[in-house]
């Protein structure tokens, strides 16, 4: 039983915030760097589609989620029956379509009332709770996420691809002026628009971005390895050589 399962890692944990001197040690900010990490590596095991990997980082996840909690029961600031119960009534509670008497018709439905019940617990804006430790790229994509769900958001994908010609137009202009600050200001509005754009697209930016930038590390990698191959280094190459293997690269990779 998975009930089971769970109470044998929580005593493991328990066990070892009493006889490890290392996991004694620990608090919640010693470990939220390495809570980040594994989140990180859940992520890339599913862009790899990895998933004996994704098992094994999911384990390491929930190690970190345990791991929290018994710090906080050591606090006294709360328990792990806390989190359990915390996200089981959250989930109850803005799912009434399912465990109430609510009628809904379709998913952005669904998202809607998710919203709204958001507010009624006390919420002042809509799109609070956006962490602003998230990748600037990921928050701009949550932020018009959340601000469309309750219909604050352009009608037309159109329009949206208009925007992002417009914000490259004023950024040129304003390139011309020699005022950075402005510029970069320019530049976040460009990216804020193609956020919006991947949106409109059914693509989430960050992962496209995350995919890229796999993308240009094997083709550089592969750059790498053919040129040292020849005999040189990478830094005594000529610009010409390393196009001619870059472009050899998409044949591959």
């Amino acid at each position: 039983m998975v009930g089971n399962k769970f109470q044998k890692l929580y005593e493991v944990m328990k066990r070892l915030r009493v006889e490890c001197i290392w996991d004694r040690e620990q608090t919640h900010d010693s470990i939220k760097a390495a809570t980040l990490e594994e989140t990180h590596e859940v992520l890339e095991a599913i862009d790899l589609k990895n998933f004996e990997e994704l098992k094994t980082e999911l384990g390491d996840l929930l190690l970190h989620i345990v791991f929290h909690s018994v710090i906080g029961e050591d606090n006294k600031t709360f328990s792990t029956e806390d989190v359990i119960d915390s996200i089981t009534e959250k989930l109850i509670r803005r799912h009434p379509h399912v465990f109430g008497n609510v009628k809904v018709n379709n998913t952005k439905e669904v998202l809607k009332n998710w919203e709204e019940i958001k507010l009624d617990e006390g919420r002042d804006s809509v799109i609070d709770g956006v962490p602003k430790q998230l990748p600037s790229l990921a928050r701009a994509f949550r932020l018009q996420e959340k601000a469309s769900k309750i219909g604050f958001d352009w009608d037309k994908k159109e329009d949206v691809w208009k925007k992002v010609i417009e914000e490259i137009e004023e950024m040129h202009e304003m390139e011309k002026s020699g005022n950075k600050d402005e510029l970069e200001k320019e530049m976040g509005d460009l990216f804020f628009a193609l956020t919006n754009y991947a949106r409109f697209l059914g693509i989430n930016p960050e992962n496209a971005l995350r995919r890229t930038n796999e993308k240009f590390i094997a083709r550089f990698n592969y750059v790498e390895n053919k040129i040292k191959e020849s005999g040189k280094s990478i830094t005594e190459s000529t610009l010409n050589e390393m196009d001619k293997f870059w472009e050899e690269s998409k044949e591959f990779i």
